[in-house]
């Protein structure tokens, strides 16, 4: 019964992802929902009590995808630079594959002001980019005189807007590419000559699957 339980409220989960990713929060319709997720009005409304509950709950997954990965990917690459070119690339991953990270970034991108909560998770976002990003400075990859919050700022904020072009332009079919192309861009202002070459080939390397790790 709670296997049961567990697997309905996932299918609600991902009926609202898809509903918000396409509709946005203001037009989603529960009943949309409820139709996308092929449950009953009772079934969604047992393990979710409103739109605003749901809205949440999609934010929430999606902030916990992103943010396994980035443990999986920091645990598993020993260098910070190479680990910061890799979360990018996930995360674009995450977005082309998969409803629940779509869902809540749209959802995210829609409710973020000063005064929501849900601008929390960019402040967390940045606060992990700036760790990595001086841990790559003491470790030779960026350069000795770089401000590391101001570059973990930039990061954050290119990502944001290299996905929400891709996704206007291309269905994000090209943001892979976009996140390589970005990179290209970055890499010259920020990383020491001697080695640039070695770091641009993380960018260019094909995409690792770490469901697999």
């Amino acid at each position: 019964m709670q296997e049961r339980a567990e697997s309905t409220r996932q299918a609600v989960l991902v009926g609202a992802a898809s509903s918000f990713d396409k509709f946005g929060y203001g037009t989603a319709s529960l009943s949309t929902i409820i139709a996308n997720a092929g449950v009953s009005k009772g079934a969604m409304y047992f393990h979710f009590s409103s739109k605003e509950d749901l809205a949440q709950a999609v934010i929430e997954a999606q902030m916990a995808l992103a943010t396994a990965a980035t443990v999986t990917i920091i645990e598993s690459t020993p260098k910070a630079i190479d680990a910061l070119i890799l979360i990018t690339k996930e995360l674009a991953r995450q977005l082309q594959t998969d409803p629940t990270a779509r869902g809540g970034m749209r959802l995210t991108l829609e409710s973020t002001t000063a005064q929501n909560p849900n601008a929390q998770s960019f402040d967390d976002w940045i606060g992990m980019i700036a760790k990595l990003t001086e841990r790559a400075r003491t470790e030779g990859d960026i350069v000795d005189d770089m401000d590391t919050a101001a570059l973990a700022r930039m990061i954050v904020a290119s990502f944001t807007g290299v996905q929400t072009v891709s996704e206007m332009l291309t269905g994000r079919a090209d943001l892979q590419l976009r996140m390589t192309e970005m990179w290209h861009l970055l890499l010259p202002s920020i990383a020491p000559r001697r080695r640039l070459a070695r770091i641009r080939a993380v960018a260019d390397a094909p995409l690792i699957d770490w469901n697999d790790r």
